[in-house]
């Protein structure tokens, strides 16, 4: 192959990839997480602010000593100096002209003196033709600017140092031919642009369009210097993580030698914009992580296949459009629940659209599998229940609804309550709503939770040895029932019970064809289960691992468990029975005959391990129930529907699916009780 085809056939090459992250003095920790952060990504580049104003304030000095050498110590540090001390401006702001213009390249002479070790290139300047970091207002015709910059590029080449003129926001060719005709760019070894498609840059015409015309200005001045992209992101404060992963990708494309994305972390909304507090909420929101230090969509994904292998996900996508085939609409589908309930349908002919914002980790697994395996028949959107617009356009194709999508830890909702009732309240009445507006509104089946009952303080309860039962005769022999009151206990419990009588009442209001599910504990292949939910499967995992378990309480805390398979049973008779129970609510669980407490569990997987399991004791969490057993006579009465699966079997088929899901040898202790149940599953009656 000749050398111009290979070059033809070949893949473009990434640009170097780095990081934007401003810092303020004294944020040792914000640097750490950063550098963290970095190292977990791979990414060998930082772009960071040095502030001309703080450096001159008390202890600014001792910062910059501290940060510039800890950052070059991991990472390669593109320094941007920026910001007016207020004190030496022509007016009193750090976007102001200073009033001597020689005094940028004395305050570059002085830092580059001190730390000029740790870096090669400087940055000259922020945005210059953005109002808020440079105020041409008071420099028309830039003369000002270009005196200023002129001096500082042509004092720090006589140091040494490679120059990159500050990136333009917008993108203005306009503006960069003033600079050649002001004389700036005989000092400039390279041109930075901005872009923030869809955000600040609302009429985006895409980065191929702007670098070229960016280019010809360079070209007709006959510049050689290099272009780079000194900041691009994307800020995802309408939830759209997805946006903002192909908004990253298509930078990636760019004709540029470097891209610089912003930023690694969200803005703590305590803290104020260049601009003031919230003028703007779209600035809080541009980080690969959230404020309280959780990873976005783009984050995990990147952290765990890499930059290279992003464009292979292809499972990552929105397939729906005005022309797509009607579909049974899942929320949350790429879920445990949502992953079997999906599997059961595509396997019976249907349409499957999942739609799910995959931050819980492990999920994307399961959409991956679904993908691969009924590709054909399954649509995909990913996408946030909180985004009202994305759940009316899923839902204007949707024959039947189910709600799974859910903040579901009582944990986290304990830490982030905002969260937990945008996800889980606000986000059943996005649902609610796109439901309402369609001119044939499509059935909803809800997943609510038996944390709707509270922690049952009221009920007498015995300790037997390794678990609790009630000392109400009729309790223990049938369960709790839908009569109980209902008791919201923890911010979780609050906005499931808030969404729960929402859909209710939606019921009744608007005359709509939706019931509630009050899950037990739900168990099952495609649960990726941790300490806060999913906590049968979370022990299993702990078990094959070798890994002790943490449990809060006693241990003896008694639950019903439900097999998913006979879960997703209960769903497709709800559906199908809809006309004669909507409007209601049925407590679903394994019911009487599966209970079973934490220890009696954890010893039934110690067996299959075949050594004890290691236990840690902890303090009760708030609002956990000694006790709860779903009373499902009133969903069996209905529709006929009981749990196939018991104990011992349904923990046996999630103990084997881990066990091969994660490449260990299945236990021989398993053959002989999946044995017992050859019979398919799926042989239960749904009509």
């Amino acid at each position: 192959m000749k050398i111009d085809d290979k070059m033809m056939n070949s893949k473009p090459e990434i640009p170097l990839v780095g990081l934007v992250e401003w810092f303020r003095p004294g944020e040792y920790e914000h640097v750490k997480e950063t550098l963290a952060s970095l190292k977990e990504l791979g990414v060998t580049e930082l772009r960071t602010g040095v502030s001309w104003a703080d450096y001159y304030t008390p202890g600014g000095k001792d910062w910059y000593d501290w940060l510039i050498p800890t950052v070059a110590k991991e990472v390669h540090i593109l320094p941007c100096f920026l910001y007016t001390p207020p004190s030496i401006g022509e007016r009193p702001r750090t976007s102001s002209p200073p009033k001597d213009k020689k005094a940028y390249a004395d305050f570059l002479d002085v830092f580059i003196a001190k730390h000029g070790e740790h870096f090669e290139w400087v940055e000259l300047w922020n945005e210059p033709n953005n109002m808020v970091e440079y105020d041409f207002t008071h420099d028309y015709g830039w003369h000002k600017f270009a005196e200023m910059i002129g001096g500082a590029a042509y004092w720090c080449k006589q140091l040494g140092k490679k120059t990159l003129l500050g990136g333009m926001s917008p993108i203005d060719p306009n503006w960069l031919q003033t600079m050649f005709d002001r004389g700036v760019m005989q000092y400039i070894d390279a041109v930075g642009i901005h872009g923030f498609p869809y955000v600040f840059d609302q009429m985006w015409d895409g980065w191929q369009d702007n670098i070229q015309a960016v280019r010809q200005v360079m070209d007709r001045n006959n510049c050689k210097a290099e272009l780079w992209i000194t900041e691009a992101g994307f800020s995802t404060w309408q939830h759209d993580e997805y946006k903002q992963l192909q908004e990253f990708k298509k930078v990636l494309k760019a004709d540029a030698t470097r891209v610089y994305w912003y930023a690694v972390k969200d803005l703590d909304a305590s803290l104020p914009t260049v601009a003031g507090f919230h003028l703007d909420d779209r600035e809080y929101y541009f980080g690969l992580k959230r404020a309280d230090g959780t990873s976005k969509l783009l984050y995990r994904l990147w952290a765990k296949h890499g930059i290279e292998k992003l464009d292979a996900l292809n499972y990552v996508k929105r397939t729906v459009d005005d022309d797509t085939e009607p579909y049974t609409l899942i929320t949350g589908g790429a879920g445990f629940v949502g992953t079997n309930l999906a599997k059961r349908l595509l396997e019976q002919g249907k349409r499957v659209m999942v739609f799910d914002s995959l931050s819980r980790d492990g999920v994307e697994r399961n959409l991956q599998w679904l993908h691969e395996t009924y590709g054909d028949r399954l649509e995909v959107y990913v996408g946030d229940i909180r985004d009202m617009q994305a759940v009316r356009q899923v839902m204007k194709r949707a024959e039947q609804v189910f709600h799974f999508a859910a903040q579901v830890a009582v944990t986290t909702s304990l830490d982030l309550p905002i969260n937990d009732f945008e996800i889980n309240a606000r986000g059943i009445i996005n649902v609610l709503e796109a439901i309402r507006g369609q001119d044939n509104p499509p059935p909803l089946v809800f997943t609510s939770t038996n944390k709707v009952y509270g922690g049952l303080e009221d009920m007498k309860f015995i300790s037997n040895g390794s678990r609790y039962y009630p000392a109400d005769a009729n309790i223990k022999k049938y369960g709790i029932s839908e009569q109980r009151h209902l008791d919201f206990h923890s911010p979780y419990g609050c906005s499931k019970g808030a969404a729960d009588q929402y859909v209710i009442d939606y019921a009744r209001t608007y005359n709509l064809p939706m019931a509630v599910f009050r899950m037990s504990c739900i168990y099952g292949p495609h649960q990726y289960g941790n300490e806060d939910q999913g906590w049968v499967a979370h022990f299993a995992i702990k078990a094959i691992e070798g890994q002790p378990v943490n449990i809060y309480g006693d241990g003896k805390q008694v639950r019903d468990i439900l097999f998913v398979e006979d879960l997703v049973d209960a769903f497709l008779l709800a559906q199908e029975n809809m006309a004669t129970i909507s409007g209601q609510a049925f407590n679903i669980g394994g019911g009487p005959a599966n209970t079973v407490s934490l220890l009696e569990l954890l010893k039934t997987i110690g067996k299959y391990r075949g050594d004890e399991i290691p236990l840690k004791f902890g303090d009760w969490r708030p609002g956990d129930q000694h006790y709860y057993v779903s009373d499902t006579r009133k969903f069996q009465e209905a529709t006929g529907w009981y749990p196939k699966h018991n104990v011992q079997e349904g923990v046996a088929k999630l103990y084997q699916w881990l066990c091969e899901n994660r490449g260990y040898k299945v236990p021989m202790i398993l053959s002989s009780i999946l044995e017992k149940d050859e019979e398919p599953v799926k042989k239960v009656a749904v009509a």
